[in-house]
């Protein structure tokens, strides 16, 4: 695999659908990719049937094989990454920047535009154009993530945003003396007119059906573009006064899962003041995957070049990949002397989301835990303008690594929403809004929902499409009966957040507890006698252990009578019974007209014998 110039990743329900890959091959994949230089590898993530996308390859154009033109699509990225391929192994620098220049040119449509950013040639091209082509690189990314919103209305609010980019850019390149700005300029205008056009479009298909904007995002966190972000001003002031301190701990932000810890991190830039500087660092992405100390802080670097730009317009100073190749530990501490002396009396907030990825990757044997968190253990005691924040489901005494070198951390805790703040993204998610609720309808789905900030997203978008399936004169205003019509969509279009509970946070006694207790209703207590009352002696110390992990991920809370769901749609979930099973993707593989040797890869991947 070290020699191979594409990766296919083939993905299905079945290879996604579990913690990790089925597969080892898929991680071995992905930790050559994430080490490879640009341009020297492409990888191609294909889809075998309707899923997921894993949060490593989110960021990579994929193929949807089970489409009609699948294969097309398919044979056309590998066309373009032989030609990308072919043009680094021969770079003539004005060659390359020729060949993007037509690439950008031949986009006739958003749709093109949000592919073409796959198929730049960026390695070898240094000075002004860089910048240059780099910048229709991120418009291309940018136009991507909108297609991919889930509703017209983020459609066209992410739109937007490109659209506003591209009009920078135009200005830049009016004002510009380069030589590449006269061939460039067209191309920007061509890109500002079709996006202009997709606006135009989205917003006629809307005024025509009369259709309620969904402003809803479900599944995916809220970034500082997105005007729905609502609450959590008690642990940003809480953070904010923790962060005055020059003594202060290590931070730990701690919640159950979809409970809203990556969207605050995402928005604690315009929450806190200018003197703090957050700084976003994903550690399920590249950071977690690297295969070596000098990929992993490369990976940390770009990410805080990132999120100083997009935070606070600030530019630090760049680190390449190639200094760290040699004692990484010390030229990483070199660069953060650089990045210091950018600062102008500055607070620097680390913040590394999804902490347990790099747990992970010590307990898998590709870090040391004496090197890495010795490391950010040196980093938290010696350098005072830096704090760190992890962010998290676990605690650091569930993590036997952690504990021992991080003392004294400040947890800060993410909950539930307040009532008046569940409210307003349940009335007021965005300004303007045109649906309203009655009063029992709007308390209907905080009861349902408990403030949960997923939950209530996923209700209310659910309200919204059963809303623009009615009558026009009767879709403005919503009532308790469209709330209870809504929850077995929202249930059955949420089921990947249900079923991450059954499989990845519970135990199998913890599911029959969940079941049991689910089963007596809505609002039901279950007392401690009635769960135990079949349980043999040496069973009981395996129930009382499930029992208190239900209780620590917040699925069960105690009363006085004894025990009951904290969410009354997750009790929901429970109480259907297992549902069927469904037909296995892979014994639909007869009927395509695959080469064979790709049927027999496809079926294995399924998981089919």
């Amino acid at each position: 695999m070290q020699e191979a110039d594409f990766f296919l990743i083939c993905l299905s329900t079945h290879s996604v659908g579990k913690r990790g890959y089925v597969q080892k091959e898929f991680k071995l994949a992905l930790d050559i990719w994430f080490e490879k230089l640009a341009n020297e590898i492409y990888l191609i993530p294909v889809r075998l049937e309707p899923c997921d996308i894993p949060e490593e390859l989110t960021d990579v154009q994929y193929v949807d094989l089970f489409e009609e033109d699948g294969w097309e699509k398919l044979v056309e990225s590998l066309r373009f990454g032989t030609e990308r391929l072919i043009n680094q192994n021969n770079p003539t620098t004005e060659a390359q920047i020729e060949l993007d220049a037509r690439r950008l040119e031949r986009c006739r449509s958003t749709s093109d535009i949000r592919e073409v950013h796959h198929h730049l040639i960026l390695g070898e091209v240094e000075g002004p154009v860089s910048s240059l082509l780099r910048s229709f690189s991120r418009i291309s990314q940018d136009i991507d993530a909108a297609l991919n919103q889930g509703s017209r209305y983020n459609q066209r609010l992410a739109l937007t945003a490109a659209e506003d980019r591209l009009d920078n850019l135009l200005r830049e390149l009016t004002r510009s003396n380069e030589r590449y700005a006269i061939r460039f300029t067209p191309i920007a205008t061509q890109w500002r007119s079709m996006v202009a056009d997709h606006q135009l479009e989205l917003a006629e298909a809307v005024e025509q059906r009369q259709e309620l904007d969904n402003p809803y995002i479900i599944g995916v966190p809220l970034t500082i573009q997105q005007q729905i972000f609502v609450g959590r001003s008690d642990i940003s002031a809480q953070l904010e006064n923790l962060l005055i301190d020059r003594r202060c701990p290590p931070l730990l932000l701690y919640g159950q899962r979809r409970m809203g810890k990556t969207s605050l991190l995402h928005n604690l830039g315009r929450l806190l003041p200018s003197t703090t500087i957050p700084l976003f660092i994903d550690l399920q992405g590249p950071a977690s995957s690297a295969t070596g100390y000098d990929g992993f802080f490369y990976q940390v670097a770009r990410s805080m070049i990132r999120s100083a730009e997009q935070q606070r317009a600030l530019m630090l100073p760049s680190l390449n990949r190639e200094t760290l190749s040699h004692d990484p530990f010390v030229h990483f501490d070199e660069w953060l002397d650089e990045v210091e002396r950018t600062l102008d009396g500055q607070t620097v907030l680390i913040m590394f989301d999804e902490f347990e990825a790099l747990d992970k990757a010590i307990s898998q044997g590709r870090f040391e835990a004496e090197a890495i968190l010795g490391w950010l253990r040196h980093l938290i005691q010696h350098r005072l303008r830096f704090k760190i924040l992890l962010a998290g489901s676990h605690t650091l005494e569930e993590l036997q690594h952690w504990s021992s070198y991080l003392i004294n951390v400040q947890v800060l805790l993410v909950s539930y929403l307040h009532p008046d703040e569940t409210r307003q993204l349940i009335e007021q998610p965005v300004k303007d809004f045109a649906l309203r609720y009655e009063p029992e309808a709007s308390q209907r789905v905080l009861e349902l929902t408990r403030g949960h900030p997923f939950l209530v997203q996923l209700l209310c978008a659910e309200i919204i499409a059963l809303k623009n399936e009615q009558e026009p004169a009767e879709r403005r205003l919503a009532c308790l009966a469209d709330v209870e019509a809504a929850v077995p969509e929202a249930l059955s279009h949420g089921r990947l957040f249900f079923a991450d509970i059954e499989n990845n946070q519970i135990d199998n006694i913890g599911l029959e507890l969940l079941r049991r207790i689910a089963a007596q209703g809505s609002g039901a207590i279950v007392t401690y006698e009635m769960l135990t009352s079949h349980c043999t002696r040496d069973a009981l110390d395996a129930l009382n252990h499930s029992l208190t992990l239900l209780l620590r991920r917040d699925l069960i809370e105690t009363v006085e009578a004894g025990y009951r769901f904290q969410v009354e749609l997750i009790r929901r979930w429970f109480a259907q019974s297992p549902p069927e099973a469904c037909p296995r993707p892979s014994d639909q593989l007869r009927s395509l007209s695959i080469p064979k040797f790709l049927r027999k890869a496809t079926a294995a991947i399924l998981g089919r014998p």
